[in-house]
């Protein structure tokens, strides 16, 4: 195409904005992973400075006319498709100035690093003025974008993770699943207790190594595919997968208390790095080749942590790499079935990141419906504990009002503004239940692959149905070519039925 189109405009504008980003995912890495604590005024102020450029950078005047321009030109496809993403990126990103972003942005980084300074002290009173400050440029983010999209305030923030999800339709769906949640977990611990009465839990062979843990970390993501001349794995106080594709950089944290925590959450990043190394090369600067949405990000980071880490045939693989790895001493006197007894254990906790997958959609369910009335104004910043001791209680049978630090402190989210997120990891779920669905009538030979450490073929099915199409597709959409349904519950019920109570 030539050079002088508004569509070859747009795309010279696209690698610019990339470049920036780049810049604000490895210095946003660095911050989390390696940056002293005196960095840290300077490094928001210089984030703050890079979105403000961005910012300047993609809603300049022209850029709408360029929009508009190319949308009549000759395209194809994946150019259509590109023009589809550019424009609704770009009203996002008009209805606010490049004065609030850079504002909010030094207000995020900010109370993130406060609240990393006091978490592990469980210091609420100590961070709630920030809270409140950054709860007050959410709404007042919301209300703009909602104004602008023609959306609900929560709904607009929503789209913003996740384009397309509305609380209109999630709300139901998550009344259902806490239901079902609420007579399944009983039954699924009484189950879990009738086989603990044959077969008793046996308890860790503590200490573990942390460089030994780091190593088998390091051995079961080479295994499953990831690419470490394009990632590598730290530490940080929350797991995350960052970076760019081209440099996937995950975290996880340790214990010597046991093992399985930072492997499983490994195994959860490693699905969400995975994800980025596989997206389309040729696309990374355009908004269509990027991931589409947190829904899918976390089916991905979701399937690989529960519908393949957690499956018996996974285990029949791993466990010699474990007794490899930490030492034979390490599980010394154990079996596959004393394995699965910790892996799929099912017991309500405080902490969302450690929550087994029976009770993880109801950590999920508490934030949603406390993180939407933030924004519609009905909770206050200053009732969050009491509300979420409240529904830890109603929903999990457990008190956080005296322990902040596992209780409305434990998440990032929050902190760093990411307010409208958390319902893509309950919908995310739905989606990894259903994509093995689909997975395993296309595979018939899946279960095996998993048993000898055969991953080429699963990876190859989500490279088909997933990676390469990035934000070609809206998610439902997406999900139909993938699996050939909407979205249904039923799956992932039946997921937990077959697994728990078969």
């Amino acid at each position: 195409m030539s050079a002088n189109t508004a569509f070859s405009r747009l795309d010279t504008l696209a690698r610019r904005l990339e470049a920036i980003e780049h810049a604000q995912a490895m210095l946003g890495v660095d911050e989390a992973v390696m940056m002293p604590s005196g960095g840290g005024e300077k490094r928001a102020e210089t984030l703050g400075t890079l979105a403000g450029m961005y910012h300047e950078m993609a809603t300049a005047p022209e850029v709408g006319d360029w929009l508009s321009a190319a949308e009549s030109e000759p395209l194809d496809d994946d150019q259509s498709a590109a023009i589809r993403e550019f424009r609704r990126s770009h009203t996002n990103m008009t209805c606010l100035s490049s004065e609030f972003v850079t504002r909010q942005v030094n207000a995020r980084v900010r109370s993130e690093q406060l609240w990393r300074e006091l978490r592990p002290a469980g210091d609420w009173t100590g961070f709630l003025p920030a809270f409140e400050g950054l709860v007050a440029l959410a709404r007042e983010e919301a209300q703009l974008r909602a104004d602008a999209l023609g959306l609900s305030p929560y709904d607009a923030m929503m789209d913003q993770y996740d384009p397309g999800n509305r609380a209109a339709d999630i709300a139901p769906v998550f009344a259902s699943l806490k239901s079902f949640l609420k007579d399944f977990i009983p039954r699924a611990i009484d189950r879990q207790a009738e086989r603990r009465a044959r077969r008793p839990l046996k308890p860790y062979n503590a200490p573990f190594a942390i460089e030994k843990q780091k190593a088998l970390g390091l051995v079961m993501m080479e295994a499953i595919g990831f690419d470490f001349s394009h990632g590598r794995l730290d530490v940080s106080h929350h797991p995350f997968c960052g970076g760019v594709p081209t440099d996937v950089r995950m975290t996880t944290r340790y214990t010597e208390s046991e093992f399985l925590s930072s492997l499983m959450g490994i195994l959860h990043e490693t699905g969400h790095g995975l994800y980025e190394q596989n997206l389309p090369q040729a696309w990374t600067h355009w908004p269509s080749g990027r991931a589409r949405g947190m829904t899918i990000h976390e089916s991905q980071s979701l399937f690989q942590e529960k519908q393949i880490g957690c499956a018996p045939e996974f285990w029949e693989w791993a466990l010699p790499h474990v007794r490899e790895t930490l030492g034979a001493d390490a599980v010394a006197g154990w079996d596959l079935d004393d394995v699965l007894a910790h892996v799929l254990e099912v017991e309500p906790g405080l902490i969302r990141v450690d929550a087994d997958e029976c009770t993880y959609p109801l950590h999920v369910i508490l934030r949603f419906e406390i993180e939407s009335g933030l924004i519609d104004g009905s909770v206050r910043p200053s009732d969050v504990p009491e509300i979420w001791d409240a529904k830890m209680r109603e929903y999990l049978g457990l008190s956080t009002i005296t322990d902040m630090k596992n209780g409305p402190m434990q998440d990032v989210h929050w902190p760093s503004g990411a307010i409208g997120y958390f319902p893509s990891y309950t919908l995310g779920a739905m989606v990894a239940a259903q994509l093995k669905a689909a997975m395993k009538r296309d595979l018939p030979g899946l279960d095996d692959d998993v048993r000898h450490g055969r991953f080429v073929a699963i990876n190859d099915w989500r490279r088909e149905k997933i990676w390469s199409v990035a934000s070609r597709y809206s998610t439902p959409d997406l999900l139909i070519r993938a699996t050939g349904e909407k979205l249904d519950a039923k799956y992932f019920e039946a997921h937990l039925t077959q697994r728990y109570l078969g």
